[in-house]
């Protein structure tokens, strides 16, 4: 984008390029986080005139009777035009076929703003790997659009233990030692045994958040209120916590 940019400032041809992204991973990989770091980017490049993140799923553009999706869609989009749209698991637009054919009008009228306001607006579609290569692969129009795959791994084990020990952090929490070595098993164990449904930053979130609810139950039985006892995750908070 910078060296195309260099090019017109010198009176060379405008480089062809098609910015729209598609996000593949798993859920609790990064992808709305990057995404909205994209929308940043962008804009920082001169490419956006405005930068703001607009994000959505199938219920943010379709609707339940014929020629209300349209507008939904029509609306979503006037909403982020200078900006980037974030569809998260845009696959479904196709796969639910309960309420008619309004996931396929969604996606029409989407190409369609894609083509008509293709100076001023990227899109980004996110999803499971498989479904999403379906979804592109059913419609040529909108592939035809996205030149850019980014896939998001799943985090490792160590990786996992980061996270929780950054978010540990921003609470101003600390794990005593025999407690992050429960964590440290606990998570390796997750990794090492994950099935299709396991949420990586997610689900660490969340069991961080179930660790807190046992530490304030302990607190709250002990009495303990000084900032020492405020702070500190014991075993007796992580033992047999469920990730």
């Amino acid at each position: 984008i910078h060296i195309s940019k260099l090019r017109t400032e010198q009176n060379l041809p405008e480089l062809p390029m098609e910015m729209h992204l598609v996000f593949t991973g798993n859920p609790g990989t990064g992808k709305t986080t990057v995404a909205r770091l994209i929308a940043k980017i962008y804009y920082s490049l001169g490419i956006l005139t405005k930068g703001q993140f607009v994000e959505v799923d199938r219920s943010g553009l379709v609707a339940g009777y014929m020629g209300q999706t349209a507008e939904k869609v029509q609306d979503v989009i006037s909403r982020s035009l200078g900006g980037v749209l974030f569809i998260d698991e845009a696959y479904s637009l196709i796969v639910d076929k309960s309420d008619g054919d309004f996931g396929k009008e969604a996606v029409d009228t989407l190409n369609k703003a894609i083509e008509d306001h293709r100076e001023d607006f990227i899109v980004i579609v996110a999803g499971y790997p498989n479904e999403m290569n379906k979804f592109l692969d059913a419609n040529p129009g909108m592939k035809s659009r996205f030149n850019t795959y980014i896939h998001f791994e799943d985090y490792e084990a160590t990786d996992l233990i980061k996270i929780l020990i950054n978010m540990c952090k921003k609470l101003e929490y600390f794990f005593e030692p025999d407690a992050i070595e429960y964590v440290i098993d606990v998570l390796d164990h997750a990794v090492a045994n994950k099935d299709k449904n396991f949420g990586n930053a997610r689900d660490v979130r969340n069991y961080m958040n179930h660790i807190i609810t046992k530490q304030i139950n302990r607190l709250v039985e002990e009495k303990e209120t000084n900032k020492l006892a405020l702070s500190a995750i014991k075993l007796a908070d992580v033992t047999d916590v469920a990730f």
